[in-house]
């Protein structure tokens, strides 16, 4: 059978202009896996409270990273798939879940090349309804419109696969002597998301509930990045005050995962850590939450407060290793579903 691969990641604004980013925003914020309440309330705080205002800082934000080529996200995608088209015979496609190029665009792009299945490849290491599910429910609806007979698979999520454990470690070891103290900054989440995927109604957010076994660390977020950060610590030899976890990005006023970057970072400058290394491994590629948010306004708080160096240590991006491992993670996902 031949197979088409569809790298799925998160999307950006066709361009840095606010009327270009309030689409994107309104499109984003306006899925139910992201902002998981009724409607008709999803559509007012969206429309009245966030996109009067918001659209016009993130524009400002966009701007700042924006290149040549466009979007960070968008072009260091594309080059990942060019890279990966490289090791593969099937033909590979890219698609966002959110802007250009759509899920459906990308849908069409293998069935151009008269494939017999597709396997979708969520370029997101943990699990979250918010990036996972909404990424696999979009999939399905378009394949469902556009090819209803034609077979699929999905690539779980990669957390602690050696293959991702070895291509991050090997990505952040050169920044280990360089630093004094690494920060691993996740994405956050509200805490009602986990909640909401745990499939035993109790487990998560209980005490000790990340280190005790239970079917709800298949689709836990928190597990997941607790475990990833644990891997690569214990493969680049950290010791237990050389490293820190937290949680970046959040919006609204729910209870989101703690610690927050943006207190830890400067905490770490009051500390006394001069040099820190911040690393994102819930992002494959390097975009705004890890330029911009990050490199730059995280950069800013850690000198203010004392700090005298702070590294953004890249993402996976289109490295070689990357590549390969994520070559051999989609074979084996494939070859387990035929």
């Amino acid at each position: 059978m031949k197979t088409g691969i569809l790298i799925a990641n998160l999307g950006s604004p066709d361009s840095p202009s606010v009327k270009d980013v309030r689409r994107y925003l309104r499109q984003f914020l306006m899925d139910p896996y992201v902002i998981d309440i009724p409607v008709w309330l999803r559509f007012l705080i969206v429309e009245l409270a966030i996109l009067p205002t918001r659209p016009h800082a993130s524009a400002e934000a966009y701007q700042s990273v924006w290149t040549a080529e466009g979007s960070p996200l968008v072009t260091m995608s594309r080059r990942f798939v060019a890279a990966l088209q490289e090791k593969k015979t099937e033909p590979v496609a890219l698609a966002m879940r959110y802007g250009s190029p759509s899920m459906e665009f990308g849908v069409n792009a293998l069935l151009s090349k008269n494939v017999d299945r597709i396997a979708l490849v969520p370029m997101y290491p943990h699990f979250a309804m918010s990036s996972v599910t909404t990424a696999v429910v979009e999939f399905e609806s378009v394949l469902n419109r556009l090819a209803p007979a034609m077979e699929r698979s999905v690539v779980p999520p990669f957390f602690e696969h050696p293959l991702y454990i070895a291509a991050l470690t090997q990505q952040m070891r050169p920044y280990v002597s360089e630093v004094d103290h690494i920060l691993f900054s996740y994405h956050g989440l509200p805490e009602r998301h986990l909640r909401k995927t745990d499939p035993t109604g109790a487990h998560c957010l209980t005490a000790g509930c990340c280190e005790k076994p239970s079917a709800a660390h298949a689709t836990c977020y928190r597990h997941q990045v607790r475990t990833t950060t644990q891997r690569v610590v214990d493969q680049l030899g950290l010791s237990s005050d050389q490293w820190s976890l937290s949680f970046q990005s959040r919006l609204g006023k729910d209870p989101w995962l703690t610690p927050f970057t943006d207190k830890v970072i400067p905490e770490l400058a009051a500390r006394g850590v001069k040099r820190l290394g911040v690393v994102c491994p819930a992002f494959v590629a390097d975009c705004l939450e890890t330029i911009e948010e990050i490199g730059d306004r995280g950069r800013a708080q850690f000198l203010a407060e004392g700090g005298t160096e702070m590294q953004m240590i890249p993402c996976l991006n289109d490295g070689a290793d990357w590549v390969t491992a994520m070559a051999t993670i989609i074979q084996e996902t494939v070859a387990a579903t035929l």
